[in-house]
């Protein structure tokens, strides 16, 4: 969430860079303004009467020791404890209607991100030159079926529509693009992390993913309490509760983490015709990456994982982008993201295969999780990034449309082939 002192200083500025996502929260800010003024004279008028109620109280005992009649300090005592109760009460709805507004604003843009939505996306950078066929190429949905790769009617009668089932050798490709991707974090320092696929709703809120984004989650109500849970939609909500309610070192940071894990989403509303078949479904698989930082150190970082997703991608000898998003792009919670675009070529054009975000402390504020400074020995809040690092279900693909051969075969990315006995040709 953003800092409420920000926000009391300089409320003008964080509407402008709100604005700069696409939608005025002017109304929510001058909101946030008038509940900030009454909680603190709220918090102020009670903890008055708090002190006059103690020291009130200390009177009774000697009054009655000294053989006095003490209704009328009594009496002033119980009008101060309606008083407190009140303004606690009082508090209570407005503390929760400030938080429930808190958290309800989005993170704002950097100040080099510029305004606007896609078509103010800025490509940055491109790597090897578009594939090129003499032959009419298939697309990937018709050559993994006659491959044998991916079966869509079983998905489709096991979950329904938007799943699939991978099989022989598409699994083993499928594992083998997870394999490649873990080992090459590792090699890299990253800790692999094995995290639940259910998790608590406050996962949810210290990601920054509620409320905004409640209807693209799958949700699960226990039949024999209250809690709610629900399945994970990237592994980003996992990690990034990892160290809520902590303080770490400073020497501890940067913490960086990776995680595999299958990925749920709704994917509520429609889509275009063209991504079909693996493309956008309700269940993926993704390697996640995420940094915990120093707010000094976040940017090193954010180049990092930039860097790591693209050597990733270009391992695989694909061509594709990096794209800076412009403001309206960037998700809710993020101050600034880069995607790594891959060409598909039935799909004529460019689509996500990993995006690349900073936080900030967005998310550690919502989180509670801080670092102390060895310098001054006081705590400061975390910053967090993440990023795709990659998932498959683009992936496969953009794999098997610029590797296929004329002969319906696909040839094997060599950084692939030890995960599959040495095998270089899939063909039927």
């Amino acid at each position: 969430m953003i800092d409420i002192k920000l926000i009391r200083e300089t409320p003008d500025a964080v509407k402008l860079s709100i604005l700069k996502k696409g939608k005025d929260y002017s109304t929510e800010i001058d909101r946030i303004l008038v509940l900030d003024v009454k909680r603190r004279e709220l918090i102020a008028t009670s903890e008055k009467d708090k002190a006059e109620q103690n020291k009130v109280s200390k009177q009774i005992p000697q009054i009655k020791k000294d053989g006095g009649n003490a209704a009328e300090v009594i009496a002033e005592l119980n009008v101060l404890k309606d008083a407190i109760r009140v303004a606690e009460s009082e508090l209570r709805e407005v503390e929760g209607e400030l938080d429930e507004l808190m958290l309800s604003l989005p993170n704002p843009p950097d100040d080099d991100v510029v305004a606007g939505g896609k078509e103010n996306n800025e490509p940055l950078r491109f790597f090897g030159e578009p594939h090129k066929f003499d032959f009419e190429p298939k697309n990937h949905i018709d050559l993994c079926a006659d491959l044998g790769l991916i079966d869509y009617q079983r998905g489709v009668k096991l979950a329904g529509s938007g799943f699939w089932i991978y099989r022989g050798l598409g699994s083993r490709l499928e594992w083998a693009l997870l394999n490649y991707f873990i080992d090459t974090h590792i090699a890299d320092a990253y800790e692999l992390l094995l995290v639940p696929h259910m998790l608590e709703f406050k996962c949810g809120m210290t990601a920054g993913q509620f409320p905004k984004y409640i209807d693209e989650v799958y949700r699960i109500e226990n039949p024999t309490d209250d809690s709610i849970h629900y399945m994970l939609p990237t592994a980003e909500a996992a990690i990034a509760s990892l160290h809520r309610d902590e303080i770490l070192s400073e020497a501890e940071l940067p913490k960086k983490y990776i995680s595999y894990t299958p990925c749920f989403r709704r994917e509520a509303g429609t889509y275009g015709a063209d991504e079909r078949g693996m493309v956008r479904g309700h269940q993926f698989n993704k390697v996640e990456m995420f940094q915990f930082t120093t707010p000094e150190g976040s940017s090193d970082a954010f180049d990092e994982l930039v860097a790591k997703a693209e050597a990733l991608v270009s391992g695989l000898g694909f061509h594709f982008r990096t794209v800076k998003l412009a403001a309206g792009d960037c998700s809710a919670l993020m101050a600034r993201t880069y995607d790594i675009e891959i060409q598909i070529p039935s799909m004529n054009g460019y689509k996500e295969v990993s995006s690349v975000s900073n936080a900030r402390c967005y998310q550690s504020r919502r989180g509670a999780m801080r670092f102390k400074r060895e310098s001054t020995g006081k705590t400061e809040f975390m910053y967090t990034l993440n990023g795709s690092g990659l998932a498959t279900s683009r992936i496969l693909p953009a794999l098997v449309e610029q590797n296929q051969q004329k002969d319906g075969s696909i040839v094997v990315p060599e950084v692939l082939r030890k995960y599959l006995g040495g095998l270089e040709i899939i063909s039927k």
